[in-house]
């Protein structure tokens, strides 16, 4: 069930990414293209309308980084100050550990419910109500996007959904540390699909600065013992 929900996330997140670099390109290029004054194709270009793109890219922007935030919480890669921790061990370093997941539990799951409660009245009480023949009550239709003229209800939801699945992550992460006693780490210096360990000719950070470090000695020893050098 967790891979399913993992191989989910990290696919939303790569088609809302894609997705939108399409359109941003697309809407650049028909901005620049439309200035040019070449018959038919300038009219034609005029017709289309991508005043809609920039909304439609700030939705997905805001869909991925929900969403993404939870994938940060799953895999490590959020920036955090643990200099403290470090320093600590044993039972006071796993105390201090737990206190931080269930405190991003807490927040991402009270931001989640209070979240779903705002998207509820905002309009999806209303849609939901009048599909199924349900009271209306007091709820109301609800305000649209400007461009789009999306209901907004639908475009919030993403605070919702993406602060539950972070919710779940952070528990997640908590039942894992319990069972191991390890959190999810990234390296910022690993790129998927290369192997250091496996190829000889691929060089750490450290490594190459140490090499060209060599070098550069070497190079200003043999200029030092140079004829007319001064030396």
């Amino acid at each position: 069930m967790n891979k399913l929900l993992d191989r989910l996330e990290e696919f939303i997140i790569a088609a809302l990414m894609a997705v939108a670099t399409v359109v941003i390109f697309i809407s650049v290029v028909h901005r620049y293209a439309s200035g040019y004054e070449i018959p038919g194709l300038q009219d034609w270009l005029l017709e289309l309308n991508f005043g809609w793109a920039q909304e439609f890219c700030i939705i997905l922007f805001v869909w991925m980084a929900k969403f993404g935030a939870a994938y940060g919480v799953r895999t490590g890669i959020h920036v955090g100050v643990d200099i403290l921790i470090n320093k600590l061990s044993g039972t006071s370093r796993a105390a201090l550990i737990n206190i931080g997941l269930v405190c991003g539990a807490l927040f991402t799951g009270l931001i989640g419910l209070f979240g779903a409660l705002f998207v509820w009245e905002n309009g999806m009480a209303y849609e939901t109500l009048s599909l199924f023949g349900g009271d209306i009550g007091d709820f109301y239709e609800g305000p649209t996007t400007p461009d789009l003229e999306w209901p907004t209800w639908m475009v919030y939801s993403a605070v919702p959904l993406g602060s539950f699945l972070m919710c779940y992550r952070f528990l997640q992460v908590m039942v894992s540390f319990a069972r191991t006693g390890e959190l999810p780490t990234h390296d910022h210096g690993h790129v998927e699909g290369l192997d250091d360990e496996d190829d000889e000719n691929v060089l750490l950070e450290g490594e190459a600065f140490s090499i060209a470090e060599d070098i550069e000695h070497a190079r200003r020893e043999a200029e030092a013992k140079r004829p007319g050098s001064g030396k």
